[in-house]
């Protein structure tokens, strides 16, 4: 993924375990109790259920695996 400069996305709760790994740039994940900001070389796993929202203010490149796959009907992206 190629996220542009200051790209935020709706908060979610997805069904899914979500592993990124960030290549360039900075992504940072907003969840209930706090943030975690992810740099270049640096991976993240949010567990199924956690209601997260990513960001990423400078832009960033990452590789994004969901287990099971990604679905828009298992995402549950609030406003959508």
């Amino acid at each position: 993924m190629a996220s542009p400069a200051g790209w935020v996305e709706p908060a979610q709760a997805p069904e899914f375990d979500e592993h990124t790994a960030v290549l360039s740039g900075t992504l940072l994940v907003h969840h209930d109790s706090g943030t975690v900001e992810v740099r270049a070389g640096q991976s993240v796993t949010v567990p199924a259920g956690l209601r997260v929202r990513y960001e990423t203010p400078e832009g960033a490149e990452y590789v994004a695996v969901c287990l099971p796959a990604f679905g828009m009907d298992i995402v549950h992206r609030e406003g959508a």
